[in-house]
């Protein structure tokens, strides 16, 4: 999210911008899931400026941008570091995937069943949705973004993971006085970590781990 239907446009080309070159400077087939999530996060604020446009209400870009924040995050990020993480990682972030899908599961049925309204307040944008057993679904979208990323075994990954658990607390916090959307920024910092992560993994030998 970001402040303006213009701010989120320029967001969006910038952090789509730093997806492509992640997607190409990638070495590694299995690191394309993630390499390509700046290229997610790009197109999710771009269809977030249509959100501005609308004024809100519950329209087609209201649902998707909240598909893509809820039930499609929850499961892109553990999968993608499921598979780029190092072999001796692999089991124990089976945990995080399979918590990542059952909690991508009841948030896709919720958006499916129930309605999804965006409210403009101020220079914020507010998603409105009715979650069940909500603070565990949250727990859950928790462990399966942020805990992927900590249990990863990846230095990168594991940076990348406490950028995201600082700067998302930061950002609610300012979403949460209606001051500022600061969301689009954040998901800048995302993307330039993890085009750092991708140059770094192109410098490793094949089959070495980071």
């Amino acid at each position: 999210m970001c402040w303006s239907a213009e701010a989120d446009l320029v967001a969006g080309a910038g952090i789509a911008a730093v997806g492509v070159g992640c997607v190409v400077r990638a070495g590694r087939v299995r690191d394309l899931p993630l390499a390509a999530l700046p290229l997610l996060l790009g197109v999710h604020q771009m269809i977030e400026a249509a959100v501005w446009a609308s004024d809100g209400g519950t329209g087609p870009a209201t649902l998707a941008w909240t598909v893509i924040a809820l039930p499609l995050l929850a499961l892109w990020l553990p999968a993608g570091v499921l598979c780029a993480a190092p072999r001796d990682a692999r089991r124990r972030l089976l945990v995080p995937l399979a918590v990542g899908a059952a909690t991508a599961t009841v948030l896709a049925y919720a958006l499916a069943t129930r309605p999804v309204r965006a409210e403009v307040r101020g220079h914020t944008v507010g998603y409105v949705v009715d979650l069940p057993h909500a603070p565990l679904l949250v727990a859950g979208y928790l462990v399966a973004t942020v805990g992927s990323l900590l249990l990863s075994g990846d230095r990168g990954l594991r940076r990348l993971g406490m950028v995201i658990a600082v700067g998302a607390l930061v950002c609610w916090g300012l979403w949460r006085l209606e001051f500022v959307s600061t969301w689009c920024a954040f998901a800048a910092v995302c993307s330039v970590v993890l085009l750092g992560w991708v140059n770094g993994r192109r410098a490793l030998p094949a089959g070495r781990p980071s």
